[in-house]
């Protein structure tokens, strides 16, 4: 059977301190409650520089320049201590600053509704034109408009300001006068996503030993919703992020799931590869502005930084089998069905011990499990716990109940079974496929044989359910024979029709001598 295959996956952080005190859901709610509140008065003083930002373990190993054995080995509070030599720029994508993000959301939209001072853009336009990927979009920057017009659009007609170091520098408009569908707020938060998902679409191209035309799908599987009154959540955000990118040669769809959602669009990023409708499928999800400290009245109550100051986005290139790359395994997929049931264990026996058992294999033998991987100094002081060690633990437990593991060896399975969590609280970004960028390196190197994504999601979020939800793949080294359908490998192939050509040709010559 020939499976698809994880071909790339890029990965970006976008630090963005102001929009924590103006775009994050509690920091908004907590204004609109008490706009004098000591929580509100001390964000500022608890906000990291760009410099931390780049400096910390967790955001180092999200982009490739630490592995995730690497920030297992490095000692905690990982807050405290920069990591030296840390680098803006990664293996697998970046850490972009805010005062450039926002001229990606300008860059990325195309109905004038980001407006940028002139000032601000003349400070900005020479980093974008030092940008690798962004240098040839300057143009989109335009020249930027008078304060009096931003003033006016913020204070007066319903925009939403963007902040630098606490100034206003720019605002996103509303773009309907009724519609709250298409209010400034909803506005600026689908374009965050866009702009950060165009950006790790992106990284995905460069490089890229295929012609980007042959990428003919995009999945994207953010968790937000565009549309207007109409139709609320009708989409598009996965063609709008190829058009800015450059896919030119694809069509493609949004995919939802809460937090699930990236594991399903693996899924059916491989199925629809598998089935032989496309050759490359792009799964992309940009950062979600709603999350932005989140969890920041725990960590000031505590005296800690607000860590969660970053949007999260990723990209992964799903791609028929090349022989080299990680096979995704589309006969091993955990499933959490309606009847599956709710409880931690319930999800995570259908999730990870079912499908193992269902193939013959048992949860010892996955070198590694992915499931949320949020970083855990982010939610400990909010009394979440180490989130991916807990996950591990029930994992091992299953293990232990199952007969598939000795219960004193349950301490060892979580050390060599698991990564500790490294990416941001984003819901979508951290579930399960911050593994896949290391996994592919890991796996080519012959240092891993398979490992499993889990993603999971609260679908009660929505109020339409009590159901809880989730998927899992399996993912394997490969073996670098590409079989075709049935099993037959191409060169199998050729060798049947040079014996049928030489069977044809016998024949032929028979009859002529008769």
């Amino acid at each position: 059977m020939s499976f698809p295959v994880l071909k790339k996956a890029a990965y970006v952080l976008v630090n963005t301190p102001d929009m924590v005190i103006h775009n994050g859901t509690t920091q908004m709610l907590e204004r609109e409650q008490n706009k004098d509140s000591e929580y509100l008065k001390a964000i500022k003083s608890h906000l990291r520089s760009y410099e931390q930002v780049v400096g910390y373990a967790p955001n180092q190993t999200y982009i490739g320049n630490m592995t995730p054995e690497e920030l297992a080995n490095t000692a905690k509070p990982w807050h405290a201590t920069n990591v030296e030599g840390a680098n803006r720029y990664g293996k697998f994508g970046e850490i972009m600053p805010q005062d450039e993000f926002y001229a990606v959301m300008k860059i990325v939209d195309v109905f004038d509704l980001v407006l940028l001072e002139t000032s601000f853009v003349e400070g900005v336009k020479g980093k974008i034109e030092a940008h690798e990927l962004l240098k040839d979009k300057v143009a989109a920057l335009g020249s930027g408009v008078d304060m009096a017009d931003i003033e006016k659009a913020v204070n007066q007609n319903g925009a939403e300001g963007l902040y630098q170091d606490g100034k206003l520098i720019g605002c996103v408009k509303r773009a309907h006068e009724f519609d709250s569908n298409l209010s400034a707020e909803f506005m600026l938060e689908n374009l965050a996503v866009k702009a950060s998902g165009v950006l790790a679409a992106m990284y995905i191209i460069k490089g890229l030993d295929i012609p980007v035309e042959e990428v003919g799908y995009v999945i994207e599987c953010s968790e937000e919703a565009v549309g207007d009154m109409n139709q609320r959540g009708g989409g598009n955000l996965a063609k709008s992020v190829g058009e800015i990118a450059g896919f030119k040669g694809a069509t493609g769809i949004d995919m939802r799931g809460f937090c699930a959602g990236p594991s399903h669009a693996l899924i059916n990023a491989a199925s629809l590869v598998k089935s032989g409708m496309f050759k490359h499928v792009l799964v992309v999800a940009g950062g979600c502005t709603a999350k932005l400290g989140m969890n920041g009245k725990s960590h000031i109550g505590k005296d800690l930084p607000v860590l969660e100051d970053c949007l999260g986005a990723f990209a992964i290139l799903v791609s028929e089998n090349d022989g080299v790359n990680p096979i995704i395994r589309t006969d091993v997929i955990g499933r959490h069905t309606i009847a599956s049931g709710a409880s931690p264990q319930a999800v995570l026996d259908a999730l990870v011990l079912k499908p193992l058992v269902d193939n013959g294999m048992t949860i010892p033998q996955i070198d590694k499990f992915s499931p949320e991987m949020q970083t855990s100094e982010i939610t400990e002081p909010a009394g979440a716990g180490d989130v991916p060690t807990q996950n591990y633990k029930m994992i091992g437990a299953l293990a232990v109940k199952a007969g598939q593991l000795d219960r004193k060896e349950l301490p060892a399975f979580v050390k060599e079974h698991g990564y500790p969590g490294f990416a941001p609280t984003q819901g979508h970004i951290p579930s399960g496929v911050p593994i896949v960028g290391h996994g592919i390196d890991l796996m080519k190197e012959g240092k891993l044989n398979n490992f499993m994504i889990i993603g999971k999601g609260s679908l009660f979020l929505g109020r339409m359910t009590n159901l809880f939800d989730g998927i899992s793949i399996l993912v394997e080294k490969n073996t670098g024979k590409v079989e075709e359908e049935g099993g037959i490998s191409k060169e199998e192939v050729k060798e049947m029709v040079a014996d049928a050509m030489k069977d044809f040709a016998n024949f032929l010559g028979a009859k002529v001598e008769e």
